[in-house]
């Protein structure tokens, strides 16, 4: 049930795009948005399991990366704020795929956008419930990928080109903090797992970080850069065309 929430999305996206111009725009619209729905559903359910009955879930389904002291895992973790992102993510997004039947149903690449929304919501979940960095970094970058597509929809219009071709710059640099500050996170913390890191944190809160023979404070110097990174994502002030 938890990963059906998450990869629904997913399944959908793949089958819209590949039988979505024979199904037509009933079929299309009829999947995408109750497969949504399915999604908001499940996150009414994992909401109801988590927060109010106050408790947290680990699903790990494979070790992805297992190389001596660094070990990836995708998994993912469901606690009282994932569950909050899910259904912030499911119901904004089913507002959106509603809202596209009508302004975007004139198209007759229309399977073909409905698909990229229902991929931009599969990345979003699982940025929220990745376990660790590394994982939300894959649904960061789908994120931007989807974006990229989304964007670049009309690919024969030169401006949407270039505003595609700005998004993805911009989210280049914010990609290029965020990985500074996990190799920042790794080097010090010698993990990129949320558990490990939150509980590891309070031993290393005085300790600081040479660059240069500059000295910084070590979570300080950690946050900058993950901001950096959002900020970048969202082309806020000073990272912005």
């Amino acid at each position: 049930m938890y990963l059906l929430a998450i990869f629904l999305p997913c399944l959908i996206s793949f089958f819209v795009l590949i039988f979505g111009k024979y199904i037509g725009k009933i079929g299309v619209s009829f999947l995408t948005v109750n497969g949504i729905l399915t999604s908001l559903l499940l996150s009414i359910f994992i909401f109801n399991e988590i927060v109010i009955n106050n408790s947290s879930l680990i699903l790990t389904i494979f070790t992805w990366v297992d190389l001596s002291y660094f070990i990836v895992d995708v998994s993912f973790f469901f606690d009282t704020l994932t569950s909050v992102m899910l259904l912030v993510v499911c119901f904004i997004s089913l507002l959106v795929h509603i809202y596209s039947i009508d302004y975007m149903g004139h198209d007759k690449n229309f399977h073909r956008y409905m698909s990229y929304l229902s991929l931009f919501t599969f990345f979003m979940l699982l940025l929220v419930t990745a376990d660790n960095y590394l994982l939300m970094f894959i649904g960061w970058e789908g994120v931007g990928l989807s974006s990229y597509l989304l964007i670049n929809f009309w690919y024969f219009r030169i401006l949407a080109n270039k505003a595609a071709i700005k998004a993805m710059f911009v989210n280049r640099v914010g990609d290029l903090a965020l990985l500074v500050g996990f190799s920042i996170i790794f080097f010090n913390f010698l993990s990129l797992k949320y558990a490990v890191i939150f509980n590891l944190v309070c031993y290393l809160v005085n300790q600081d970080f040479v660059f240069f023979n500059y000295s910084f404070h070590l979570i300080d110097i950690i946050c900058l850069f993950l901001f950096l990174g959002a900020m970048g994502k969202s082309a806020q002030l000073g990272l912005h065309i």
